[in-house]
């Protein structure tokens, strides 16, 4: 019978985390974008990022929506709470990235994320804070940086 409960409590455990990474939220802007409740886990190359996630990668006009139309809060060494005019919030974990050899930059004081606009073969857009303001900026496609879905 433990063993019967354990199973079922694994699996409700593991459906509920499913169920998290589901999770779209409505911050009330005007385009209507929904944004996933967390990130993608790891790191990416812009191509790796396009090849995955192709049209749920957001364009860069997504982004400036969110610096234009919501609040940001620093919650310091954790990254950014965004929160839409409706008043519903995700948070932009400051996960910082992985230079084009590998190594790891800037966590808990930056975070980098890819949008699917590119600008030539070597670069495209993204989105770059840190504690002080968030705005969008060229990056090397070879630069490893976290993912935010949208819908």
């Amino acid at each position: 019978m433990k063993k019967v409960f354990s199973l079922c409590l694994m699996c409700l455990l593991a459906v509920s985390a499913m169920a998290q990474n589901s999770v779209w939220v409505d911050l009330g802007l005007p385009s209507g974008t929904l944004w996933k409740g967390q990130n993608e886990s790891g790191f990416y190359t812009y191509e790796q990022a396009i090849n995955r996630f192709g049209n749920k990668l957001p364009e860069r006009h997504h982004y400036v929506e969110l610096i234009n139309e919501c609040t940001w809060i620093w919650m310091d060494k954790y990254g950014y709470k965004v929160v839409g005019p409706n008043g519903n919030s995700i948070t932009f974990p400051a996960a910082g990235y992985h230079n084009c050899d590998g190594d790891v930059w800037g966590v808990g004081t930056s975070g980098y994320y890819w949008s699917s606009t590119p600008i030539d073969s070597d670069y495209a857009w993204s989105l770059n804070f840190y504690s002080r303001d968030g705005y969008m900026e060229d990056d090397m496609r070879c630069l490893g940086l976290s993912v935010r879905l949208v819908q």
